[in-house]
C-alpha cells in the first residue's frame, strides 16, 4: 500500500518539460549531424576550432560531441587533432542504396531537362564494370531514342559509360578499363583501348560525353557527370535522340544544357565539386 501511495505520489511531467526536452533532443541530433557533414566535405579533417568555426556550435558542446563520436567508432582522430569521418559511419554510408537516393534527388532536375529538350534523358550509374540505367523519361516524339530502367550496356558504347568512365578516382581508373571488352556494336564503336583512353581525355577536358551513332545507328547522345565533391562521377545523365534531331553542330549547345542540369543534380545531392581541375582523372598527379 505504501509502494502505490509513494507512486501515486510522483509528479507527473508537464507537458511544457515534455515539449522542451524533446526540443533539445533534437538540437542535438541537428549539431552532430552538421559537424558530420563538414567533416564528410573535408578530405584531410578538421580540427576542434575549424569545426566550431564551421557550425557555429560552442567549444565546449562540440568538444563533448566529438569525443563520444571517436568513442563510438563514427569519428578518427589523427595525431596533430584533426576529426576524420571513422569506419563505422564510413561502412554504414557503404551500405546505403545511393542509386535510389539519386534517382529520387534527380528525378524533378530530369524533368526539367526533358519539358527543355524534348528528347529521351537518361541516368545512369556504374554497376559492376558496366553501365546500369537507373531511370528513363522517353522522348514525347513519335520517333524517339527508346532505353529502360536496368539495361546495361558496355562502357565504351554509350555516353553515359564513357562519362562514368572517364570521372572514375585513380584508384579505380584502370582496373575498370582493363575489365571492357571491346565489341564493335556498330561501326562507329570505339574498338580499341587506345581510341578509348584518347576519348576519355576529351571527356575530361570538355566535361562531357558524346556517343555519335556507337550504340545505335541513327542515334545520338550528349551525357555529364553527377559530381560528388572530388570530382568524381556518381552518376551521369544524358539526352539522346535521332540524329537527324540532334545534330553534330547542336551537340555544344546540348552539351551546355546537360552539363547545367548534371551540375544541378550534383548540388541537390549536396555536394560542391572542387579539387582536380577538369582535364585531370580526380586523385591523380597529372
Amino acid at each position: 500500500m505504501k509502494q502505490l501511495s509513494s507512486a501515486a505520489a510522483q509528479p507527473i511531467q508537464p507537458i511544457q518539460a515534455v515539449r522542451r526536452s524533446a526540443s533539445a533532443s533534437v538540437g542535438v541530433i541537428s549539431k552532430v549531424l552538421r559537424i558530420l557533414e563538414v567533416l564528410q566535405n573535408s578530405s584531410v579533417g578538421l580540427g576542434l576550432k575549424a569545426i566550431c568555426d564551421e557550425t557555429g556550435i560552442n567549444k565546449s558542446t562540440a568538444h563533448r560531441f566529438l569525443r563520444h563520436l571517436e568513442r563510438e567508432g563514427y569519428l578518427l582522430r589523427t595525431e596533430s587533432g584533426a576529426y576524420l569521418i571513422g569506419p563505422r559511419l564510413t561502412y554504414i554510408s557503404a551500405c546505403a542504396n545511393r542509386s535510389a537516393t539519386l534517382q529520387v534527388v534527380a528525378r524533378p532536375i530530369l524533368g526539367d531537362l526533358w519539358r527543355t529538350t524534348q528528347e529521351t534523358v537518361n541516368l545512369g550509374v556504374l554497376d559492376h564494370g558496366t553501365l546500369l540505367y537507373i531511370d528513363v523519361m522517353e522522348s514525347p516524339h513519335e520517333f524517339r531514342l527508346v532505353s529502360r530502367i536496368g539495361i546495361r550496356r558496355s562502357l565504351h558504347v554509350a555516353a553515359l559509360g564513357k562519362t562514368l568512365t572517364a570521372f572514375l578516382p585513380a584508384s579505380e581508373y584502370e582496373r575498370v578499363l582493363n575489365g571492357i571488352v571491346f565489341q564493335r556494336v556498330t561501326p562507329k564503336s570505339i574498338g580499341n583501348i587506345v581510341q578509348l583512353r584518347a576519348e576519355l581525355d576529351k571527356v575530361r577536358r570538355q566535361g562531357y560525353a558524346i556517343d555519335n551513332e556507337e550504340a545505335l545507328l541513327g542515334c545520338r547522345c550528349v551525357s555529364a557527370p553527377i559530381l560528388n565533391n572530388d570530382k568524381v562521377a556518381i552518376g551521369a545523365l544524358s539526352v539522346a535522340g535521332p540524329a537527324m534531331r540532334i545534330s553534330l553542330a547542336q551537340v555544344p549547345a546540348l552539351a551546355k544544357v546537360v552539363k547545367t542540369a548534371a551540375s544541378a543534380v550534383s548540388t541537390a545531392m549536396g555536394f560542391s565539386p572542387t579539387g582536380a581541375r577538369m582535364g585531370e582523372i580526380p586523385g591523380s598527379r597529372q
